[in-house]
């Protein structure tokens, strides 16, 4: 069963490492069990349905009760206002807002694009780093979004900024930084690389600036896009922005915690530097070989020991 209908539904699995069957759980225990155990796309994507939901909530109370109260509350608590002003007298609104869509076909788009970003994102790096793209990529989005506003039109009607968009741009483009000559294949049956999908899609946002009627953020996916640039610019340094950002927020503030490896045991203590060292780069050059393929010849090209090595590595990185 695809991970997405088993997501949704719930039901009996077999790992595909392990070969251990999950007990079949209902839709509120799958939940609670993505909360805690599952990848970092699926925990966004649940933060980002679960405030669609209570938005829609609050606006229902709005049309039963009449009460307008909540409708600026609605509002006031989820978007950012494209202003300086604004910004300093609601400063949340520059993180709520990157999980706020208030119309069905955003979110859904949104979380389309970032199902697939996000899940190739966590093959190549780990979940943390994907929440710090996801977070700052959305944040700078933001930022831009003020910054357009006030110098580029400033005499226009101040609008307010809201949606995912900025931060899977910033996950896309970090992608596309990252292994420009990947294949994807739209549709399952059109190859394209991502670099080719990332120029269209930063074209088509430089071409709608300007516009009143599409009612788009442009500069929002620009600014996301540019951290997902800064995201991969000498990612093997730990001069790196992920890598500056994950020592200062996981080292320094512990608010990221490792989850314990599941149906792994390392035997790494006993083993001495040199052969910890020696394993360590085998094992990378063996990664690097898997990336190369998927980028020759796609994902489904890979066996499934590869398939199931990369996914361990992505687990363990």
């Amino acid at each position: 069963m695809p991970e997405a209908l088993w997501f949704f539904i719930g039901g009996d699995r077999t790992d595909q490492i392990s070969g251990k069957m999950y007990q079949k759980r209902n839709l509120s225990e799958e939940l609670k069990h993505q909360i805690r155990n599952g990848t970092m796309t699926n925990r966004l994507i649940i933060a980002n349905v679960s405030i669609f939901l209570l938005i829609h909530l609050l606006l229902a109370v709005v049309r039963i009760k009449g009460n307008s109260q909540v409708d600026y509350f609605v509002s006031d608590l989820f978007t950012l206002t494209a202003s300086w002003e604004g910004l300093l007298f609601k400063p949340w609104g520059i993180i709520t807002n990157i999980f706020a869509h208030f119309d069905l076909f955003h979110i859904f788009s949104n979380m389309i694009f970032l199902y697939f970003s996000g899940r190739l994102f966590e093959q190549l790096f780990d979940g943390n780093k994907l929440l710090i793209v996801y977070l700052f990529g959305g944040i700078l989005g933001g930022l831009s979004e003020i910054i357009s506003s006030s110098v580029l039109f400033p005499l226009e009607p101040v609008h307010t900024v809201l949606g995912a968009s900025g931060s899977v741009m910033a996950i896309f483009t970090a992608l596309a930084f990252y292994r420009p000559n990947m294949k994807v294949f739209l549709f399952g049956m059109l190859p394209v690389r991502l670099f080719v999908l990332a120029l269209f899609f930063l074209a088509t946002d430089l071409i709608g600036i300007g516009s009143k009627d599409d009612h788009v953020a442009h500069f929002a996916h620009l600014g996301g896009a540019l951290f997902g640039y800064f995201a991969m610019y000498n990612i093997h340094s730990n001069k790196n922005i992920l890598a500056r950002i994950e020592d200062f927020v996981v080292k320094r503030k512990g608010l990221f915690k490792k989850k314990p490896k599941m149906y792994y045991t390392r035997s790494d203590q006993h083993k001495s530097d040199e052969q910890y060292n020696l394993d360590k780069k085998k094992k990378q050059k063996k990664t690097d070989h898997i990336l190369d393929k998927i980028s020759s010849s796609g994902y489904d090209s890979l066996t499934k020991e590869e398939k199931d090595f990369l996914f361990n590595q992505s687990k363990n990185g």
